[in-house]
């Protein structure tokens, strides 16, 4: 009797620790990642720009499309608390949470929906119906948000996979390359407040990662005068699937 009991509790503990609520005052980490406190919630269901993403817009002019998602998520929230429904370890980075956030007292829709309705997320929930898809197409036709220019999937951004299919209403097959070269810039301007450098490497795939990030104190940092990514921390780089430079690490303490 008293191993059921056990194994009662034990079971409700589990359930409580994956449906966890928090609500709080956020800081817009992105146009899909939001801090409670300490801790870090991906938006689930929906793929937004990283935040040093640049976008093509209806005039063939490029904008700084992630800060502006990021911009866009912060307007959601107008400074109300949110509440974000717990799912459990992010399966890309294991510091941050999997949350279902919404405006605490406020709209019912998550943030999740809002961004993908604005145009400013897309839809990565591959179930058959697709939590966002009908969202998503609406934002397509009225030409909303990022689908109004072109743009590359926020995926093949962060991996750099320059010859992805692009997206948007403003995709030219005649200027393609064009496009390509304004998306993946050689000389990529860094976002104010965010100086760390990111290269992808074939070498850090050997840890599992995509690239090498680099801070001001490396000896490398000079040299790299052409970075693949921009970083605002640590945590972000780390998240993006980076390492830090081997040549950042202190010195070994002498005995």
């Amino acid at each position: 009797m008293r191993s059921r009991v056990v194994l009662i509790v034990a079971l409700l503990l589990v359930s409580l620790s994956s449906s966890r609520t928090w609500a709080a005052t956020a800081t817009v980490k992105d146009g899909g990642t939001v801090q409670l406190g300490n801790v870090t919630y991906r938006l689930d269901g929906i793929d937004a720009p990283a935040f040093d993403q640049l976008c093509i817009d209806e005039h063939a002019d490029s904008w700084a499309c992630g800060i502006e998602a990021r911009d866009q998520l912060v307007k959601l929230i107008g400074g109300r608390q949110i509440r974000c429904d717990d799912l459990g370890v992010d399966p890309t980075f294991k510091k941050r949470r999997l949350g279902v956030c919404k405006i605490e007292g406020g709209d019912p829709t998550s943030l999740s929906q809002l961004l993908v309705r604005q145009g400013f997320a897309l839809n990565i929930d591959a179930s058959a119906t697709g939590r966002f898809k009908t969202d998503e197409a609406r934002a397509k036709d009225d030409r909303q948000g990022l689908w109004k220019g072109c743009f590359a999937a926020p995926q093949d951004f962060r991996r750099g996979q320059k010859d992805g299919t692009l997206l948007g209403a403003a995709c030219r097959a005649d200027r393609d390359r064009q496009i390509r070269e304004a998306l993946f810039p050689e000389d990529f301007v860094m976002p104010s407040g965010c100086n760390i450098k990111g290269k992808f490497a074939v070498r850090a795939r050997v840890t599992g990662n995509l690239g090498i990030y680099h801070l001001q104190a490396c000896r490398s940092y000079p040299g790299l005068t052409n970075p693949d990514r921009w970083f605002c921390s640590e945590e972000d780089a780390q998240a993006g699937g980076f390492r830090r430079a081997y040549n950042c690490r202190p010195p070994a303490k002498s005995k």
